[in-house]
């Protein structure tokens, strides 16, 4: 139907579905009518004449404040929120836009029982240098796993086996490494990631308690993976959790954040049970002793017997079977098992063509430092398999 001028009104206008105003060229032929109803049909207004850019100047006057309208009321919703305007609404959810952060790393520091290394700095192949925490000091273990901050803020990548240099020495000190890859940083967040997880905030609290708590953490920036458990009984359950605690088992993330998310969201007496420890101090004062799993690393070791069919079996398509067992090893979440017959369907690369040069024999599999044996892997509820390319043997038969 075509539109009638001069218009009802030329500003932006809410009703129930939202706001809405007229387009720049409603408005300006709107004014177009309105003039010649005032000063006659054959005044003459084109765009070449005085009067008629005049309209134009007044069009676009109105067509900005209307725009602008339109911003601020988007302002209010964190569907159309920029910016800003966005960072503050979402506050209403309990979420907050991240900061820029620094890459993670879990690191193995090996050394004399009792050492204590204060301020403890190691540099990756790259040069790239990791703050250890401010002090660290080695158990009756010899060793102990840590999270290592970049000192660079961005997203600084570190395969395992890369950050492996001491660049403090310390007296008793002896190694340092990361078993597993680096959590990298990230840059400030963008506006469509705070929307996404604000969306996911408002589910929380339909959840029950323990599904909440997941929840919060899943939403903190770097966290790749969580698992929860409850023993709700009287006694230790077969996981080794106290009577009536929570575990919480999370791979990445800032161990300091973590530690908040369970604090805000476990209930109140509720013992946390885990290895890492971090002190949260509460509204009113008092300090809380958070317990979580930073999932231990458990190397696997794979020895695959390979027969080569025919020429088009290269040493490339060898490395191809290792990189595929590595990846489908790595991953596995926190606490699955590793079952020897499922190694058969990537070692075979899942059928591709390449699959048709050679035939698998034999795979036989240990948790380093075993016995490779033709047998399944039980790996605890806060651990985690992992395995790198030197970690998968291939023996041509």
């Amino acid at each position: 139907m075509p539109t009638t001028y001069p218009l009802a009104t030329l500003a932006a206008q809410v009703t129930s579905t939202g706001i809405s105003a007229p387009s720049y060229s409603d408005i300006y032929q709107s004014l177009q009518a309105t003039f010649k109803n005032i000063y006659g049909t054959d005044s003459y207004i084109a765009p070449d004449s005085q009067d008629g850019q005049l309209l134009a100047a007044f069009a676009k006057a109105m067509d900005d404040a209307n725009k602008m309208a339109i911003a601020v009321y988007n302002q209010f919703s964190p569907l159309t929120a920029v910016g800003v305007g966005l960072s503050s609404i979402v506050k209403i959810n309990g979420v907050r836009r991240s900061t820029a952060t620094n890459s993670q790393v879990n690191v193995s520091v090996v050394g004399v029982v009792g050492t204590v290394i204060t301020n403890g700095v190691i540099k990756d192949v790259n040069s790239e240098l990791w703050n250890l925490p401010a002090t660290v000091t080695i158990p009756p273990a010899g060793f102990i796993i840590v999270t290592a901050t970049a000192q660079d803020a961005g997203a600084i990548a570190a395969t395992p086996g890369q950050v492996n240099q001491i660049q403090t020495p310390t007296l008793g000190w002896q190694s340092v490494t990361n078993p597993t890859a680096a959590t990298p940083g990230n840059p400030v967040e963008t506006d469509s990631q705070l929307k996404q997880r604000q969306a996911r905030s408002v589910a929380l609290p339909s959840l029950t308690v323990l599904e909440g708590l997941v929840g919060a953490i899943e939403l903190l920036a770097g966290v790749t993976q969580v698992a929860a458990y409850e023993n709700d009984t009287d006694v230790v359950d077969g996981n080794g959790l106290p009577a009536h605690s929570i575990a919480m088992v999370v791979e990445g993330g800032s161990a300091t954040a973590i530690a908040q998310a369970i604090a805000d969201k476990k209930t109140p007496g509720a013992y946390t049970y885990g290895t890492t420890l971090v002190p949260v101090v509460d509204g009113v004062g008092i300090s809380h002793n958070i317990r979580f799993f930073i999932p231990t690393p458990k190397t696997i070791k794979v020895v695959v017997s390979l027969h080569p069919l025919n020429s088009g079996y290269t040493a490339t398509i060898g490395a191809q079977v290792q990189q595929a067992i590595v990846d489908y090893i790595n991953a596995l979440a926190a606490g699955d098992d590793v079952y020897r017959d499922r190694l058969f369907l990537p070692a075979q690369l899942y059928g591709a063509s390449n699959s048709l040069t050679f035939n698998i024999t034999n795979i036989l599999i240990n948790i380093d430092p075993g016995t490779p044996a033709a047998s399944d892997l039980v790996i605890a509820f806060n651990e985690i398999a992992a395995a790198t390319l030197a970690d998968v043997t291939l023996n041509l038969v």
